[in-house]
């Protein structure tokens, strides 16, 4: 399958049902599970077998590897960290633009200083940038769209970086009292 077959898949039905699945770990206290996608923290796609019966069944049957990598680094990051924007499984508003922003309340330098290092990221990077994000954000109870997240690591290396842009936007537009409009949303390596 080549990227833009992929394009044409309709990755937002295997990602509401991956996160759903997810979602539903948490409400049956399956510890079990969530362990076993925490050792997948780090890893490779694909590393860690324990996390196959908790990934693969959610996968399109044609996938390639790339295509779903995605997955196998969100799962360990919301075994790590469950908390969900409220009602984020329904709208787009949040992003991890948005999670950095709620937490940037009274650290705004340090903060910003590590949402930049992580909009800068490659792609062969961006697991590292997003398990430490992550592990903030549980440190802080700072809550993530788990149904935006895996669309926005697939879409990560797009030459027009639109989900940085998103997620930039997201940031400065909810931590400044500025109109949103004149905020700057281009990103530099």
């Amino acid at each position: 399958m080549s990227q833009g077959d992929s394009q044409r898949t309709n990755w937002y039905g295997y990602d509401r049902a991956f996160v759903s699945n997810l979602q539903r770990l948490v409400e049956r206290e399956d510890r079990a599970a969530l362990a076993e996608l925490r050792r997948g923290l780090g890893r490779p796609t694909g590393a860690t077998v324990g996390m196959y019966r908790y990934v693969v069944p959610y996968l399109p049957p044609d996938a390639e590897t790339w295509d779903v990598s995605p997955y196998f680094l969100v799962a360990p990051l919301f075994a790590l960290h469950q908390l969900s924007w409220p009602g984020a499984e329904g709208k787009r508003e949040t992003n991890f633009g948005a999670s950095f922003s709620q937490m940037a309340t009274g650290e705004s330098a340090s903060v910003e200083k590590r949402f930049t290092a992580l909009l800068n990221a490659e792609p062969e990077e961006l697991g590292e940038h997003l398990r430490h994000a992550v592990s903030l954000f549980k440190a802080h109870e700072a809550p993530v769209d788990w149904f935006q997240l895996p669309s926005d690591v697939r879409g990560w290396d797009h030459p027009e970086r639109y989900v940085q842009r998103r997620w930039a936007r997201m940031y400065w537009r909810a931590s400044s009292n500025d109109n949103p409009d004149d905020n700057d949303d281009t990103i530099t390596r």
